[in-house]
């Protein structure tokens, strides 16, 4: 059979019982074998033998037409249902085995589940059981295969993945398989700016410090460096990049913002004394790439504005229009409006030497801030070109045209349904972690565990996620510290430090080490989630192995109980797995089915997950909160040798430890890495071995563990 529906090429070869469909316009193909059992018997499937050409046959034991496939195409959608032959009533199925592909795809999961219970993500190519589409972010395509019964996708490389389905012709629900090949997936849906990522600009989400969140508008020239010296220190050597400029402009030493100086590019004078070229030098002999924060809708700079009064906004009494940003709000439908903020935008990259722009004041909750203040019917009679379409987006474009190319942008806030996402790197998600001149508190936690469960779809996609910054003082409890950590860490977001440097402790200096650098993380669930899930589970696959790494959240205010059900994170339930867990730094046991635990108020438990193997094998690295999955290189088991080879990233002057369970009968005999590298051991009662690596200079480290048994 060779016949067309709607856009999709549908070919079958009955000699080899191979089917082939083909979206030419995605480039979208499935391919593979067809395989009908009824009653424990093979049924062939072949041509039509009737006049309706463009359907299969299924023939019984006697060589009777029994039933059918059928094919309805249009132009995007393919559904494929197997049906019975008039009066039959018979049970069987209809099994698919072969491959999906989609040029530059991952799979993925588009299709909401009736009862969410967790969100899933991973980092390098892992699988799950649960996905049920392939999605390419470079061209914004995504084939979607969608059925009530079995589905399985696995990774094969280069866009391809492994298919397996079983359609059950007896119940209607599960007799039929619907493949849609979409164009502008998120596009058409959530980004109707989409580009994807610049990742050679931006290859990764951003890290660094910024001052705002502790020293709101009291940080100087003087504050940034000496904190900048612990940074270099403490932080840069385990992958911290930028540090960024708060605060900065004349008159910006008392909030509100709207008061501060925010166009003229003066710095404050007391403050800032030698000017914020200097402090980029600077801030670059320390080993940091510079960034800087602008609020440039507006200023609260009364001599800026009768100067230039001609681009401000004024309503219909003659007032200026203030926001967020200025008590005098730019006209942006003014040619000459937009070439100032450029040209504003390109001294502080191209003169000032500044690598990263968080720009301020974009979007929010309201009116205050310009995407939404600029929408108001009273402000575009306001604009001097009241039919100017896009007054935002001449903006945001200005910003990208200012900065350069090669410049990372954060839209604080950013939204994912506006322009932002054609010209940012990253997206500020939410409001700040803290009120003005406030300690973070738990509220302020759960807003931002909020906003990065719902806007998860987009990272890595749309921009790199900013969750604001990550404060882990003693104003938190350690609990909360670890909750707010994993929040930003787990899924792999921007991770800018915020706290006093110099007054953390080691333990909650170690928290900020422990997040660093930002682990490789793309979603698996393309949709906004608008619960709060206890569970997240983060899948982890490298050339060595797969594992999950799975946060167990309690979001209340009284220790709970909360279970990790395997079979809802698409592990099997035939397999036992070990679980260690990273901030209390214990094995937990090994596990069937589900692992439940007590969590306490504000608390999480980071578990992971390795299918046990019965020989020894890795459990877990305090280095990082994915426990492995951005410090081990490599790792490998010999059987006849009984020795573990691996390869670990180690920080010169910071003791990393590995753990590995070493099941009876198995013992260990002896440790080995690398010259330069010293190692000790210890092996717990539950058969847990621990070895400390430690080393002055940082390297990737080759070490053995060797057994007997």
């Amino acid at each position: 059979m060779k016949v067309q529906s709607g856009s999709w090429q549908i070919e079958y070869d009955a000699h080899r019982s191979r089917l082939s469909l083909r979206h030419a316009a995605s480039g979208a193909s499935i391919s593979g074998c067809l395989a009908m059992t009824v009653a424990d018997k093979n049924w062939p499937v072949k041509d039509s033998r009737d006049g309706v050409a463009d359907r299969l046959a299924l023939l019984d034991d006697k060589n009777n037409v029994q039933g059918y496939i059928v094919f309805i195409g249009d132009d995007s959608r393919l559904e494929m249902r197997v049906l019975h032959r008039t009066a039959q009533a018979f049970t069987g199925r209809l099994h698919f085995m072969g491959e999906a592909s989609l040029a530059e795809s991952y799979p993925c999961r588009t299709r909401v589940p009736a009862e969410l219970k967790m969100v899933q993500l991973c980092s390098g190519p892992a699988d799950s059981p649960l996905n049920d589409s392939l999605y390419a972010p470079a061209t914004d395509r995504c084939l979607r295969l969608l059925t009530e019964g079995p589905l399985a996708l696995a990774r094969r490389g280069d866009g391809v993945c492994a298919l397996d389905f079983t359609l059950s012709i007896e119940l209607a629900a599960q007799a039929a398989i619907e493949f849609i090949a979409e164009e502008d997936y998120y596009r058409r849906r959530y980004v109707p700016y989409f580009a994807p990522i610049d990742r050679k600009r931006c290859p990764s989400p951003p890290t660094g410090w910024m001052s705002w969140n502790v020293y709101f508008d009291q940080a100087g020239a003087k504050e940034n460096l000496d904190e900048a010296r612990i940074g270099a220190e403490k932080l840069k050597p385990f992958g911290m990049e930028f540090w960024s400029i708060e605060s900065w402009q004349a008159d910006s030493d008392r909030l509100p913002v709207a008061g501060f100086d925010n166009l003229s590019l003066k710095s404050h004078v007391t403050q800032f004394p030698e000017g914020m070229k200097p402090l980029a030098e600077e801030i670059r002999k320390l080993g940091f790439r510079p960034g800087i924060w602008t609020a440039p809708f507006g200023t609260g700079s009364k001599a800026f504005y009768e100067a230039h009064k001609s681009w401000f906004l004024h309503n219909e009494a003659g007032e200026p229009i203030s926001c967020w940003n200025g008590k005098y709000t730019l006209d942006p439908t003014q040619p000459e409006v937009i070439d100032y903020l450029r040209e504003m935008h390109r001294i502080m990259s191209e003169e000032w030497g500044y690598e990263f722009f968080k720009i301020d004041g974009m979007s929010g909750r309201g009116r205050g801030y310009c995407a939404h203040m600029f929408e108001h019917e009273d402000v575009r009679k306001a604009f001097k070109d009241p039919s100017c379409p896009n007054p935002f987006e001449r903006c945001v474009k200005a910003f990208r045209e200012g900065i350069g190319p090669d410049r990372v942008f954060l839209a604080c806030q950013g939204h994912y349904s506006g322009p932002e996402a054609a010209y940012a790197d990253a997206s500020r998600i939410g409001g700040d972690i803290v009120h003005p001149n406030k300690p973070s508190t738990w509220q302020n936690t759960l807003s931002q565990a909020s906003a990065t469960i719902n806007q998860l779809f987009t990272h890595g996609i749309v921009f790199f996620m900013d969750p604001d910054t990550l404060l882990v003082g003693d104003y938190r409890s350690l609990n909360e510290a670890q909750v707010t950590a994993t929040i930003v860490s787990l899924p792999g977001q921007m991770m800018f430090a915020g706290d006093k440097l110099a007054t953390l402790t080691p333990e909650r200096m170690r928290i900020l080490q422990q997040t660093l650098p930002v682990c490789d993380v793309m979603p698996l669930d393309l949709y906004p989630i608008f619960e709060l899930l206890p569970v997240w589970d983060l899948k982890v696959k490298r050339p060595y192995g797969q594992w999950d790494i799975v946060a167990l959240f309690n979001w209340s205010d009284e220790d709970a109980e909360i279970c990790c059900n395997f079979a809802e994170l698409g592990l099997s339930s035939e397999k036992s797995y070990a679980v260690y867990e990273f901030w209390t730094q214990s094995f937990c046991d090994i596990y069937t089915n589900e692992c439940s635990m007590m969590v306490p108020a504000h608390g999480v438990r980071l578990l992971a997950v390795h299918e046990e193997r019965n020989r020894p094998q890795f459990l877990s690295s305090n280095r990082h909160i994915t426990q492995g999955a951005v410090d081990l290189l490599d790792l490998s088991w010999d059987e006849e040798e009984g020795e573990l080879k691996g390869v670990v990233r180690l920080v010169g002057g910071y003791p990393t430890t590995l753990r590995f369970l070493i099941p009876e009968p198995y013992s260990v005999l002896e440790v080995k890495a690398d010259e330069g590298v010293t190692t000790s051991r210890h092996v717990d009662n539950d058969g847990v071995l621990s070895v400390v690596f430690r080393t002055q200079k940082s390297c990737d480290a080759s070490f053995q563990v060797l057994c007997n048994w």
